[in-house]
């Protein structure tokens, strides 16, 4: 059985009690070593094997799986954050799919969810943003045109990048040229969760002199929207005039 895992935003604590387990019952795990806090490997018992994807091919990854599947081995395969986020999994099950092996997935705390812990910040503030875009910009791997950067910030709702650090000030003329203003704020968050993490505050028009001034250039995500400023309503949910199922509202 295959098990992809999702380790977490970074800090080792934040992997969920079912990735943790499956991490003590494993026989093998594939982790990105790139990204991955190490730590989580203390979580594997003595004589697990342990594989780095991170110098690894697909072939590679998928021929571990096969070999540990017909010695009847349980392997997790840990990715960063959740896997279903920038995780590559998909062709990792489609191979899978094809020579019968049998997987599943434990979701994982991804890093914009971390990001938002470290900002102290919601990202769906009532008349403000009720939509999250997680979004990155093309790269090596390309975007579809249909999902420019100009055309996500037309909606001016709330936005995660990432994978973008190295590409700050084409990301900020982009975002502008959407329709946000130089002045909405923004915040750089440079490895969430972990311990060394660090929070930027700065607007859309200064992402890279922020960026540069703290000498970040990746392992971070940016995120874009009014929902960092100050303004907003106070929830429906809450409001001593709004009935619910389980409360009746005051008179």
């Amino acid at each position: 059985m295959i098990h992809f895992v999702g380790a977490g935003s970074g800090a080792a604590d934040l992997i969920t009690i079912r990735g943790m387990k499956l991490l003590e019952a494993a026989d093998t795990v594939i982790y990105a070593g790139s990204l991955v806090n190490p730590q989580l490997l203390e979580y594997t018992r003595k004589g697990c094997e342990i594989y780095n994807s991170a110098v690894m091919t697909l072939d590679e990854v998928i021929n571990v799986m096969e070999q540990c599947e017909k010695k009847k081995m349980t392997t997790v395969r840990l990715h960063t954050g959740d896997p279903c986020v920038y995780g590559a999994i998909r062709e990792q099950m489609d191979r899978l799919d094809a020579l019968g092996i049998a997987y599943d997935v434990c979701p994982g705390v991804s890093s914009f969810c971390g990001a938002a812990a470290a900002l102290k910040a919601e990202y769906t503030l009532p008349d403000v943003s009720q939509t999250v875009i997680l979004t990155r910009m093309a790269g090596r791997t390309p975007v579809p045109d249909s999902e420019s950067i100009e055309s996500l910030a037309a909606h001016h709702a709330t936005m995660v990048i990432f994978l973008s650090t190295g590409m700050l000030e084409e990301l900020s003329a982009r975002l502008i040229k959407g329709g946000y203003t130089a002045d909405t704020p923004a915040a750089i968050v440079y490895k969430a969760t972990w311990k060394d993490e660090k929070v930027c505050r700065c607007t859309v028009g200064t992402l890279y002199r922020t960026a540069k001034e703290n000498g970040i250039t990746k392992t971070a995500l940016i995120t874009v929207g009014d929902f960092l400023g100050n303004a907003h309503s106070l929830s429906k949910l809450y409001s001593a005039d709004f009935e619910t199922e389980f409360r009746k509202a005051s008179k």
